[in-house]
């Protein structure tokens, strides 16, 4: 009886292998990335898909349990991320505490934001606020771990420890510390936004579509967080499939231009489609009229300006508001240098100034994008002009 007792205790309930537990755990660990993109990130903070009630209940029993976050907590932070990004107020900024800070100390960066009345008080609104959230989930928020821990050893043994060793490390290392970290500070952006975020890799199943995240801070309020065809969000995936079962009703996602082929005339419809799509706007303008004209201007330099070029090519569709003094002085040596990239860039600025215009009336920015399509066409450089007819037929409304 001692003897299967300690077999008992060394392989578990199950007496599984460490290949069939190791694939449980990847198992386990997926469905706690779900909970933290599909229920924490997109439904309860951004509030871009419904989920059912006991959708969003096993999320937060599963998040109880795997990781002790709080739904108010983490929805305060990230609220708080978003309306401070890239401040001192920013509870974790790679660009104000540094890299090495945020992989590191990732976690603890997030708790103690969590632990200031005053974020969760303005940040945490809306969130779930019943018997269970008030008496179990925010007041034992590590009994839960501990349940998680016992449940582990009782189903896999000794190995049932490691187990949950790789649950509690999974959300530190790759939300506190990648996404919040290194996707705001090395990677590659389809939007230029005023932060930093940046899209990791354009496929990583592993952290739920949360890699997009350049994506995700152009759109916040938006269900899905893919933007290219070659982009796979698994976490738009997963609310597809909910919605098909009837467990989930997306609410936002972000929008597309829609360009009318034959349509000349700018009115108050394009105006705001423009203005809607002025993210989509600025990235067509980099990929159809700047990249080319720099490429080309790359091409006819002599020896001793292609380093240059090359190093400023990436400034030129960066938003010139997160452009540091270093980075302007170059970028304004090689515009000198290449009058029709000076023209194309000075265009492009142009244009993002239309929607600044907060004060201005809409007959003032309808005439204003009219003049500015005008002296695009004019300028005799053909992306520029194709661009400027394109712009003429964004519309809103239905074909």
């Amino acid at each position: 009886m001692f003897e299967s007792l300690l077999a008992w205790l060394s392989q578990g309930a199950l007496d599984l292998g460490a290949g069939a537990i190791a694939v449980i755990t990847l198992v386990m660990v997926q469905i706690t990335i779900a909970s933290v993109t599909i229920y924490l990130h997109r439904s309860q903070a951004h509030r871009g898909v419904d989920l059912h009630p006991l959708v969003s209940h096993f999320f937060r029993l599963w998040l109880w349990l795997t990781t002790g976050m709080v739904t108010k907590d983490w929805v305060a932070v990230h609220r708080k991320h978003h309306a401070k990004c890239e401040t001192e107020e920013d509870p974790h900024s790679p660009q104000i505490l540094g890299i090495r800070k945020l992989m590191l100390e990732g976690a603890e960066l997030y708790r103690r934001e969590a632990d200031k009345p005053e974020t969760l008080e303005r940040y945490g609104h809306g969130t779930p606020d019943d018997w269970l959230e008030r008496r179990v989930y925010s007041r034992y928020r590590y009994l839960g771990i501990a349940f998680m821990l016992a449940i582990n050893l009782a189903l896999f043994g000794a190995l049932g420890l490691t187990v949950w060793a790789v649950q509690m490390l999974w959300i530190p290392l790759w939300a506190a510390g990648v996404i919040n970290g290194m996707a705001h500070y090395r990677g590659y952006r389809n939007y230029e936004t005023a932060d930093a975020a940046t899209n990791l890799w354009p496929l990583a199943v592993w952290i739920g579509g949360e890699e997009l995240h350049n994506n995700h801070h152009a759109f916040p309020s938006s269900a899905k967080f893919s933007s290219r065809r070659w982009e796979f969000d698994i976490g738009w995936f997963y609310i597809r499939t909910l919605s098909m079962l009837g467990l989930a009703r997306v609410k936002k996602v972000a929008p597309k231009p829609r360009i009318e082929p034959g349509k000349e005339r700018i009115d108050l419809d394009t105006l705001r489609a423009v203005v809607v799509g002025r993210l989509h706007v600025m990235s067509h303008y980099a990929q159809d009229v700047v990249l080319p004209v720099a490429r080309q201007a790359l091409a006819d330099s002599g020896a001793s300006r292609r380093v240059m070029m090359r190093k400023v090519k990436r400034l030129l569709v960066r938003d010139s508001r997160n452009l540091d003094e270093q980075s302007r002085s170059e970028l304004a040596k090689v515009l000198r240098s290449h009058r029709e990239l000076e023209t194309v860039y000075q265009f492009r600025e142009r244009l993002q100034e239309l929607w600044s215009r907060t004060t201005a009336s809409h007959e003032a920015l309808i005439q204003g994008l009219k003049e500015w399509c005008a002296q695009a066409e004019a300028t005799g450089i053909q992306g520029l002009q194709n661009f400027a007819r394109s712009l003429r037929g964004y519309s809103l409304e239905a074909s």
